[in-house]
């Protein structure tokens, strides 16, 4: 028989592969200058409505070459970007990402490796980082963990599984016409995702309590122990407290150990929204705020925030793997596991959350641990904490500003004081982020709309600080010279 060596013009394979190579490698380059030199650029500028317009075009009918597409990826998407990865960036909750972790999606993305099961060695390099989740969070050696998008999934993964604890795995054939007397219980301050969570899983949001807070802007444990009794009184069947772990506005820790112990006296799936805060049990210095956090049922966390892992990487960390697998694992006839061949294997994600195609995710967390180590990536954290005590000093120090929130951790809250504060302070964020200086964001503490600067990246310097204090005065200045406002 006579086979066809002839090549193959239909496959999607390049058909000079030396021109390819030579591409790809300016392409590496064009990323790494990028990185090594993004302080030359503004942290982020607005889309012109010519270079918006371009992404109106229609289907492509035709191939177009490599390079044109690379060129205008360089002059049309990545200079107006989000701009996390550049030291100026503090608006929101969003690591800088790493050179390696970085070349790490790359060589995913190679592999093209689908991680729903079967028997890879990929599987083996997620199961390394969930051994050393455990290890951080002094977790044992059959909690299960699973990588996901964000801690938006991963807390909607742990309300699921706290629903299989208390109602058991027939609530899946059964649903969940027994949640109406279920209660959950959370500090107003809690990411809004955790109400989703009620809304996504079928309990429904009025099943959530949302508690007041104390002077520190922690869950007023008083107001629990409350809410807890008065609903059991009422008949009502309590079965998860989501305590927080760094709050989104000032970074506030729950008392988790007191809580912890509360959970387990009363009977409560305990779960932590750690999406940024519960990284900082590799710091010796912040580990002991976060006492309490091994006792926890389960903790949704993101590689992507303090551990600057390119996104997304996102995490759930489950004490009882069983019930984690109860709450998921739903095995189909093609999907049938063998002791032998690729189709073999112990450990297949897709039954421990409800994706089947999953990405590599966990190399480019492997990757950043290991080039940077737990020392190095611990300094890290610890660094964004002290340029925050720095900024909240200077705060302190400058008589046109107002420390709103303290720095708990890495998140300082402030304004600039005027007349008309609310106004003047949201049209210095604008300003700041139109003129490339630095990118704060807006929140609002006890009705008053404030500053706040989240240093997250670790290419943050205290210059960076003083950049944008700079210019946060200036721009108050000026508004206040506009409106007449005496100084």
């Amino acid at each position: 028989m006579r086979i066809d060596i002839a090549p193959d013009h239909n496959t999607l394979d390049p058909g000079d592969w030396q021109a390819m190579r030579a591409q790809a490698h300016l392409m590496l380059e064009d990323m790494l200058n990028y990185i090594q030199y993004i302080r030359a650029r503004p942290v982020w500028q607005p889309i012109p409505e010519e270079v918006r317009s371009r992404m109106q075009s229609p289907l492509p009918e035709d191939p177009e070459p490599l390079a044109a597409i690379h060129d205008e990826f360089l002059h049309s998407i990545l200079p107006y970007a989000v701009g996390n990865a550049h030291p100026g960036f503090m608006g929101w909750v969003h690591g800088g990402g790493t050179v390696e972790g970085m070349l790490a999606e790359m060589l995913a993305a190679g592999l093209n490796a689908n991680l729903g099961g079967r028997d890879q060695m990929p599987l083996e390099v997620e199961l390394q980082v969930v051994h050393w989740a455990r290890e951080m969070f002094g977790f044992p050696l059959d909690a299960s963990g699973l990588f996901v998008t964000g801690s938006s999934m991963a807390n909607l993964m742990a309300v699921l599984t706290a629903r299989t604890a208390r109602l058991g795995s027939q609530v899946r054939a059964s649903g969940v016409g027994a949640a109406k007397r279920l209660r959950s219980y959370a500090a107003i301050t809690a990411h809004g995702c955790i109400s989703q969570a009620m809304d996504l899983s079928g309990l429904g949001t009025e099943v959530l309590r949302v508690l007041p807070v104390d002077d520190a802007g922690r869950m007023d444990i008083a107001a629990l122990q409350s809410a807890i009794k008065q609903d059991r009184d009422d008949g009502q069947t309590p079965f998860l407290v989501v305590a927080t772990a760094g709050t989104v506005d000032t970074g506030a820790i729950d008392d988790l150990a007191t809580i912890a112990n509360l959970c387990r006296q009363e009977g409560i799936w305990f779960h932590i929204d750690g999406a940024f805060g519960a990284l900082g049990v590799l710091s010796p210095v912040i580990a002991p705020r976060l006492a309490g956090i091994a006792e926890a049922d389960s903790i949704a966390f993101d590689f992507h925030k303090w551990g600057q892992v390119p996104y997304d990487a996102g995490f759930l960390l489950v004490r009882d793997g069983r019930i984690h697998r109860e709450t998921f694992a739903a095995p189909a006839a093609y999907l049938r596991r063998e002791t032998r061949g690729l189709a073999a294997g112990n450990f297949w994600p897709c039954d421990y959350g409800p994706d089947l195609s999953r990405g590599f995710r966990a190399l480019k967390t492997w990757f950043t641990i290991k080039a940077h180590g737990r020392a190095k990536l611990s300094a890290m954290i610890e660094k964004s904490c002290d340029l925050a005590k720095a900024l909240e000093n200077k705060i302190i120090a400058e008589p046109r500003l107002e420390l709103l929130a303290p720095a708990q951790l890495n998140i300082v809250c402030f304004r600039y004081r005027s007349l008309d504060a609310d106004r003047v302070n949201a049209s210095i964020v604008v300003d700041l982020h139109e003129s490339g200086i630095a990118v704060p964001s807006t929140t609002r503490l006890d009705g008053k709309l404030v500053i706040r600067a989240a240093l997250f990246n670790h290419r943050t310097q205290m210059r960076d600080v003083d950049a944008m204090v700079a210019g946060v005065l200036k721009f108050g200045d000026r508004h206040r010279a506009n409106s007449g406002e005496p100084m």
